[in-house]
């Protein structure tokens, strides 16, 4: 019995060791990852606060940029106002600023046509224009980019003012661009190991990604998903460009990732590889076990044969001189046992043969030789069904081992004194037999232990008889045998389940 608490003890121990060394492991693995995503989070938002300012650069750029397309037009609006009163004024100093307004232009492309389309001025083009040059085609619709200022002569007469942008303007369009490009691959490039996904503001439409898995990348809806995933982790930046407004999505590296989930990875293959490795070791051991088992009963089994044989012999030789026929019949009876003993000793280790058995006369025949070999002060009380016929699935000599373990055991748990209780229930796919005593009961925590090999409370117990009704019931009838309730004190109930 002391083994069984040892080991108990022992597991509870190594149990309790194991969670605090899984325990600690991962919360020293947590502080790294914990570490290493706030150092990660640092980078971040250092690289957010610099992407957010090169924005903002971008921005005031763009304002910039804006501002002289505005200025640009004013001064377009300022030459057609400076040409129209040239025809009407006679002011030299007048006339003289005016012309100096038009000189000043030395960098706006401009075209002036009359109603009919015919160009009549032009500035700052880099081709020629022949006279009665009608204004169409190509170079119309190069000087159309914004809208004509209309300007009105007279009551019949007209003029358009075409101009299309500066050679500044230009240069700082394409400053412009170049500047956006390059700030988007320093996006992408300074991103390092965090996932960065570019979106239109819709969130919808992806205009450029870094450190995606390329599978991911090529499908449109799986970018989109990872887009909503990294929206739920960090809040996107909102960037103006030239031609609108981006959002940049980024969420934590692979790296911290696979982090903070490889401890539980690594705990779970340890965990993975002791189950097998428990499962084959106790596989094995039970092997040994039935080996041991099997190899003990059939030894037991040969060498019960020789001295079984011989009393049976000398058992005809008291016969022959005599004696009365009531001694040797006991004698025979308890000869008879002996042999039913050796029989299933021998059957230990093989096969079972089960055969339709009536489970009530089984019963009742094994508790009426038990009953006969037991002190009168233990009472018998027996509930079969009324009509006394249950066939069961058994092996006689077998089954009535069990029974014969359970008595002792009731007997020795009442010292000799109490009452057994036998209780068939019939159900429709399985029989239910209750043994009850009303000895002194069994402790709870021992519940799972009474079926192990050498337990016993006993002094002189081996702490074999109910390992052995265990096998019997479980092994070779594919039954169930347990302790259905025990108060100390008052008696225990072990349940038998066996299949109809």
């Amino acid at each position: 019995m002391n083994i069984y608490h040892k080991k108990k003890r022992w597991k509870i121990i190594l149990g309790i060791v194991a969670i605090s060394i899984v325990s600690v492991s991962l919360w020293y693995s947590n502080i790294l990852a914990r570490q290493i995503a706030l150092e990660e989070g640092r980078n971040i938002k250092i690289w957010a606060e610099a992407i957010q300012n090169r924005a903002q650069l971008i921005h005031y750029t763009q304002v910039f940029f804006e501002e002289i397309k505005t200025e640009e037009r004013k001064r377009i609006e300022l030459l057609a106002e400076a040409y129209k009163r040239i025809g009407v004024t006679d002011d030299s100093d007048e006339l003289n600023f005016l012309l100096k307004i038009f000189s000043s232009n030395n960098n706006i492309p401009v075209i002036i046509t009359d109603s009919k389309g015919k160009i009549t001025i032009f500035e700052n083009v880099d081709f020629e224009i022949e006279s009665e040059t009608i204004l169409e085609g190509t170079l119309k619709e190069e000087f159309s980019v914004y809208e004509p200022v209309f300007l009105r002569l007279d009551d019949r007469d007209f003029m358009y003012v075409y101009y299309k942008d500066s050679k500044t303007f230009i240069q700082l369009r394409d400053y412009l661009e170049n500047l956006e490009k390059s700030f988007l691959l320093e996006v992408l490039g300074n991103s390092a190991s965090v996932p960065v996904i570019i979106t239109d503001t819709t969130a919808r439409h992806v205009v450029a990604y870094t450190n995606i898995d390329a599978t991911v990348a090529s499908d449109n809806n799986a970018l989109l998903k990872i887009v909503r995933e990294m929206e739920s982790e960090n809040r996107p930046i909102e960037i103006q460009f030239s031609k609108g407004p981006r959002l940049i999505f980024y969420k934590n590296s692979q790296l911290l990732t696979q982090l903070k989930y490889y401890p539980f990875f690594q705990f779970g293959v340890i965990a993975v590889f002791i189950i097998i490795a428990y499962l084959l070791f106790s596989t094995a051991r039970k092997s040994e076990q039935n080996q041991v088992w099997a190899g003990l009963a059939k030894e037991t089994a040969h060498q019960l044969g020789t001295p079984l044989s011989a009393i049976m012999a000398w058992i005809e030789i008291l016969k022959m001189k005599g004696v009365d026929n009531e001694t040797t019949s006991e004698m025979e009876k308890d000869v008879e046992r002996l042999q039913v003993i050796t029989e299933r000793f021998s059957k230990i280790g093989s096969s079972a043969i089960l055969q339709p058995v009536n489970i009530i006369g089984e019963l009742e025949k094994a508790a009426g030789y038990l009953q006969t070999r037991t002190s009168k002060k233990v009472k018998l009380q027996t509930r079969f069904p009324q009509h006394g016929n249950l066939i069961v699935p058994l092996n006689p000599q077998l089954f009535g081992w069990v029974i014969e373990n359970l008595w002792k055991n009731a007997t020795d748990a009442m010292g000799g004194n109490g009452t057994i209780e036998i209780v068939v229930t019939e159900e429709p796919k399985q029989v239910l037999i209750d043994f009850c005593d009303s000895g002194k009961g069994i402790s709870k925590s021992t519940f799972n232990s009474v079926f192990n090999p050498g337990f016993t409370s006993k002094q002189r117990g081996w702490g074999l008889g109910l390992s052995l009704a265990r096998r019997i019931i479980e092994d070779y009838h594919r039954g169930k045998i347990f302790i259905k309730s025990s108060e100390l004190g008052k008696g225990t109930v072990f349940r038998i389940v066996l299949r109809k």
